[in-house]
């Protein structure tokens, strides 16, 4: 099998049709190796044109894929497992070389994506009905899942291969068709991801990948035969999403920012927790919607924590994410290292204390790479910037309360409620915690608690738009419509008409 772009080509494109077709617009954008620091290739951007023929290819291939017996959609997808475990490396160099992650970060990242293709591999089970036999009068009751059509998903540079795994396996598996509008930023992992998918003898059309911009999206949104549209990416542009969808009668499901808290209580120890909050905070560059971007230290443990976490970041090893050992790489952009430069600044000019300063963070032989080091506040209180808004960079704040009540006052206040952690030794606070939290996603002793696949993963409040989690059954649900189904069988010859409501008597 040879496959064309387990290396990026200087140009890329979409894919509709089962094969890579040129943007018809001139408009296209730069794609960086954030390493170097340099343009690495460019992106051909959807034209109106360009969103008109993939959702018309998405429209041809669904009718015959949805009408599909679910165990011959399975066995693509675990034709698509099996591609997916040959073609882990290619996916992850493909990865690092355009968003800067570490390789075995990166390989993780396509193992986490490889769960949820085995979870759709299910589809047979998670479709069937309930069934209810003689509720009343001889009547049969039962329900039935149906696709819905032609879907898509937005989704963001942090994740460019498991983001969207959480979500074409299962548009797929549920018999619909599904188009792919990967970030800009690095939009190669999607069209290997197309290829595999190709190759595992997924019907042309039936998974299209769209490059673009706003203009994309806004296309998206307003297509007629676009049934559903799912999101990860910020807030501000999540709400949007889901407004518009639902202004143009589509179903939304949007992802959107966070502001995780990790709670550190007076029993934890210490170094677990330091090591937990290292990983959490600073892997992948801080470029995580389930990064630990807060430390909440209760009581009197404070200045133990954080001088256990300025030692351990202080021995981080950054570099080229392709560098053995690496445990941090550059941040995806230019503007991006710009930005939380500017949100570290804020954290001094608000008071906040400043132990570690990652501005200014060169590496031998990359002096022109995107990269910061780790940066440590302390002594950070609500109203600052660097507490309120998302900063998503290798930036962790250390807020000092003095009782656990304290902390879950702090946490639920917060308008962002996607993930939170708390460490501690003691069942009884951690159960406390797990019940008084009103956050999605919580760990007890685990700092990024993402669900597994057969779970479902999303948060709460201004974490999420809509009414479905993502994957899992969750995700089942959002890509099928219930249908539900009442029969009876009447003996020969008509009773005359009924006029009461029919019940089980």
């Amino acid at each position: 099998m040879s496959l064309t772009y387990t290396t990026a080509p200087d140009t890329l494109t979409h894919w509709i049709d089962g094969r890579a077709v040129a943007a018809t617009g001139d408009r296209s954008a730069e794609v960086f190796d954030p390493a170097l620091g340099r343009v690495a290739r460019r992106v051909g951007l959807a034209s109106a044109a360009d969103v008109d023929a993939a959702v018309a290819s998405a429209a041809r291939a669904q009718a015959d894929w949805g009408a599909q017996a679910p165990q011959k959609r399975a066995r693509v997808l675990f034709r698509m497992k099996a591609l997916v475990e040959q073609h882990t490396d290619d996916l992850a160099r493909l990865i690092t070389r355009e968003h800067g992650k570490t390789f075995p970060d990166a390989q993780g990242e396509v193992q986490r994506g490889l769960e949820v293709i085995e979870f759709a591999c299910g589809i047979p089970q998670l479709l069937k009905g309930q069934y209810s036999d003689n509720v009343g009068g001889g009547i049969a009751n039962w329900a039935q899942r149906h696709p819905l059509g032609v879907t898509a998903g937005i989704t963001p540079f942090n994740f460019p291969f498991m983001v969207p795994m959480w979500m074409a396996p299962m548009a797929i598996a549920c018999g619909n068709s599904f188009i792919l509008k990967p970030s800009e930023r690095d939009p190669s992992p999607s069209l290997l991801t197309a290829e595999l998918f190709r190759e595992a003898g997924l019907p042309d059309g039936v998974f299209n990948v769209l490059q673009g911009d706003r203009e994309a999206v806004e296309g998206l949104l307003a297509h007629p035969e676009v049934q559903a549209v799912s999101f990860v990416g910020s807030t501000l542009i999540a709400r949007h999403i889901y407004e518009t969808a639902a202004k143009h009668g589509k179903r939304a499901q949007a992802l959107g920012g966070a502001k995780n808290h990790m709670v550190v209580m007076p029993d934890a120890d210490l170094d677990q927790a330091a090591d937990a909050l290292i990983g959490a905070a600073y892997g992948s560059a801080g470029e995580r919607c389930m990064a630990i971007s807060v430390a909440v230290a209760v009581g009197p443990i404070a200045d133990a924590l954080v001088d256990k976490v300025r030692s351990r970041a202080a021995k981080l090893s950054i570099a080229d994410g392709e560098a053995p050992g690496a445990d941090m790489g550059p941040v995806v952009t230019a503007e991006a290292k710009t930005r939380i430069e500017g949100y570290i600044a804020a954290g001094v000019e608000a008071g906040a204390t400043l132990v570690m300063d990652g501005r200014g963070h060169v590496v031998a032989g990359r002096e022109e790479g995107f990269f910061l080091g780790a940066t440590l506040f302390d002594h950070v209180t609500p109203g600052m910037k660097i507490y309120d808004e998302e900063i998503f960079g290798p930036v962790l704040c250390v807020v000092r309360v003095g009782t656990f009540a304290e902390a879950v006052d702090l946490i639920n206040a917060h308008p962002f409620a996607n993930g939170v952690a708390c460490y501690t030794r003691d069942g009884r606070s951690a159960q406390a915690f797990a019940n008084a939290i009103r956050v999605g996603m919580v760990g007890i002793n685990v700092p990024i608690p993402v669900p597994m696949a057969w779970h479902s993963f999303g948060g709460w409040k201004q974490s999420l738009f809509g009414d479905h989690h993502a994957y899992g059954e969750e995700g089942v649900r959002f890509y099928t419509r219930y249908k539900s189904v009442m029969q009876r069988w009447p003996d020969s010859g008509s009773k005359g008409p009924e006029f009461v409501m029919p019940v089980n008597a």
